[in-house]
């Protein structure tokens, strides 16, 4: 059990950030270990091949997959600086990673265990070089590996976030804390973490704590040990269909809204931007948008903005329809 110091004055100042890097890192993992995370097999089964064949993934040579160990090694925190806020841009995050200062890279070093590898020892030497190299491998991984994803991805956090706002305005800042997940709980003047390794310095009243949701972070949580700023992140709600296939419309529904409509509510089993949803159906962006609104006017489907994104949902109303039908 960890128990990371956050006090009332702590808690006002806790806010949520999305992060590229973090699902990087993340991601990483999930490659070096599989079987620990086996939500994501059909992922790492489909990107890996790629991956392999950039030379990532060579245990020799790939910088990245040698800066993250399999869990539960210590990840350095350089790798995953505090997120600005909930419109994540690799281009800007990397931007901080290179902008990392030798004495930080150096010392963050240090605390891992072991020997230490070529590309690790090279990234010791000459941090501004190694930084530059450590960009360019992880905007090759994003390409191969997150990219074609990401709208998925990012439909899956943004809905996480908008779930938690509504946690937080119906029940608090005790809520909230106690349901992030089920090794994380507040008391007192406590954030207690039910895991060995994940220990974190105690949250000032000034800085407050960064919660970043993350999809491939599941199922454990992982906290920053060493950084200025305080982050916990947490696996997002979703992820368990997140490679799923959606499922079929029911037929009595397609049969009374029309196959496209039916299909849409089927979708919508989370908050989805309109470009998720056409990718997810099958439909044209311009024909989703076109039965979204038919959906509003009737009162089935609601939409709000996140960030940049416009998200719809299902209503209760639609609820009882898909079950009546189903």
């Amino acid at each position: 059990m960890v128990a990371i110091g956050l006090s009332a004055g702590g808690v006002a100042r806790v806010r949520f950030a999305l992060s590229c890097l973090w699902e990087v890192m993340a991601g990483v993992r999930v490659l070096r270990d599989p079987g620990r995370h086996a939500i994501h097999l059909p992922w790492a089964n489909r990107v890996r091949p790629r991956l392999a064949g950039a030379g990532l993934l060579d245990p020799d040579a790939g910088l990245l997959r040698q800066l993250v160990p399999p869990a539960p090694s210590y990840l350095p925190d350089f790798l995953t600086p505090p997120p600005a806020g909930l419109t994540p841009d690799l281009d800007q995050e990397l931007a901080v990673l290179r902008a990392t200062s030798p004495e930080t890279v150096r010392a963050q070093l240090d605390l891992c265990p072991g020997p230490r590898p070529a590309a690790v020892a090279a990234l010791y030497a000459d941090p501004d070089a190694g930084l530059r190299r450590l960009a360019e491998e992880i905007g090759t991984y994003w390409r191969l590996a997150v990219a074609r994803d990401w709208p998925r991805i990012r439909a899956v956090l943004d809905a996480e976030v908008f779930h938690r706002a509504r946690r937080l305005a119906e029940d608090g800042a005790a809520g909230l804390l106690n349901d992030l997940h089920e090794r994380v709980r507040w008391e007192g003047d406590a954030l207690l973490i039910s895991q060995r390794h994940c220990a974190a310095p105690d949250v000032p009243d000034g800085s407050g704590l960064v919660l970043v949701p993350s999809v491939f972070v599941w199922p454990s949580v992982l906290s920053i040990a060493a950084g200025d700023v305080p982050q916990l992140a947490y696996p997002a709600r979703g992820v368990g269909g997140l490679w799923e296939c959606p499922a079929e419309a029911p037929d009595a529904l397609g049969a009374v809204l029309g196959r496209g409509r039916a299909r849409l509510l089927t979708a919508l089993d989370a908050p989805r931007s309109t470009t998720e949803l056409a990718r997810r159906t099958g439909l044209s962006p311009a024909g989703v948008s076109q039965h979204l609104t038919a959906l509003r006017a009737a009162g089935l489907v609601v939409t709000h903005r996140q960030g940049r994104s416009l998200l719809s949902s299902r209503t209760a109303v639609a609820e009882a329809l898909l079950g009546a039908s189903a």
